[in-house]
């Protein structure tokens, strides 16, 4: 198994070749969270500023490659929520359009997989921001060879051959994007 020192970042398809048959699924860990508040819960720790500065490089990285998207959701967590409204400001996506979602706090890789039954087929492109070990967990199901653990802020990009986000469970796939912030 890889460490996430050892991958590299990959792009195999630029944003406006991915077929209109495709569902691309963006997988984003919360940026770095503070532990110096020992009387907060680990739901409500704050993002730190190494945090913020290691997603901003991802955001640049999303400017760079012209990635958008049509909806995020997010798990509650404070951290996964700053997160998620960090990027979707550097990416002028509407911060009062995130969806929040307590179950992606807990999530397993069947939580997460659920979160694609209701989803609206007209959106092409979705970006998750939550938590370990479920999205290292959720993204080995795709990654070969696997990662040992998914870094905060790190993101994976996946493309589905289907119409249907219900049906990406069972859709041919690619790999299109790994990307950490130590490696951009």
């Amino acid at each position: 198994m890889l460490t996430s020192n050892e991958y590299s970042v990959i792009f195999v398809f630029g944003p406006h070749e991915r077929p209109l048959s495709m569902k691309t699924l963006y997988l984003l860990r919360h940026a770095k969270s503070s532990w110096e508040f020992p009387n907060i819960s680990d739901h409500d720790r704050p993002l730190t500023e190494k945090g913020k500065k290691r997603t901003k490089k991802v955001i640049d990285f999303l400017r760079d490659k012209d990635i958008t998207f049509d909806f995020i959701i997010c798990s509650t967590a404070r951290r996964a929520a700053e997160t998620a409204r960090y990027v979707a400001k550097g990416c002028n996506y509407p911060i009062n359009d995130i969806k929040y979602d307590p179950t992606l706090y807990h999530a397993d890789s069947e939580g997460i997989f659920k979160q694609f039954i209701d989803l609206r087929d007209d959106y092409t492109s979705v970006l998750m921001v939550g938590h370990n070990p479920a999205f290292t967990n959720f993204v080995n199901h795709f990654l070969q060879p696997p990662i040992d653990w998914l870094p905060t802020s790190g993101l994976v990009g996946l493309q589905f051959t289907t119409n249907k986000w219900e049906e990406i469970h069972e859709a041919e796939f690619v790999v299109n994007l790994v990307a950490f912030p130590k490696l951009i």
